[in-house]
């Protein structure tokens, strides 16, 4: 099984998605590691991506999971999945083993997330395009970012039905 943790920048997706992991016994993957230098490069320089530029990246993270699912390997991802078409293609090769979960909150607590956020190469400025390019999924678990890390992998488990390892 895969868990794609979505939403824009600064929600929680890495924070969140490696307590989770942890929490299950999974292997933890992060999405932004897969971008290319070229990406890195315009998101530090202030320019959002278009859809030329996240392709190369999409079809990583999907050899990722495909390579994942072929050796029954569980994941957690931490992706900003922001098009339901960037969605559709993460999916392509593992039909039915995907589940999003859709870390949301409002423009205000995420802002000061990202003004507070050191060592990440996203320019904070950019979050308004995400949420330009954000489409909401209709089918995901969806999970409001307002309380901590810990409670919000505690619900995720608990929405999808997951115990601790050590509870098993």
């Amino acid at each position: 099984m895969v868990i794609i943790l979505m939403g824009v920048s600064g929600t929680g997706k890495t924070t969140v998605g490696q307590l989770l992991a942890t929490s299950l016994g999974w292997t933890f993957v992060e999405a932004d590691d897969f971008h290319p230098p070229a990406n890195v490069a315009k998101m530090q320089g202030g320019t959002p991506l278009d859809d030329d530029d996240r392709r190369p990246w999409l079809a990583a993270l999907r050899d990722r999971i495909d390579a994942a699912c072929g050796r029954s390997e569980s994941l957690v991802m931490a992706c900003s999945a922001l098009k339901q078409q960037y969605r559709d293609e993460l999916e392509q090769g593992c039909p039915g083993t995907i589940r999003f979960v859709y870390l949301t909150g409002s423009e205000e607590l995420i802002r000061s997330r990202l003004d507070a956020r050191e060592g990440h190469y996203m320019d904070p400025a950019l979050l308004r395009s995400q949420f330009d390019a954000l489409e909401p999924p209709e089918e995901a678990i969806r999970v409001d970012v307002g309380r901590s890390p810990e409670q919000i992998a505690a619900d995720i488990r608990r929405r999808l039905d997951f115990r601790r390892i050590e509870d098993q």
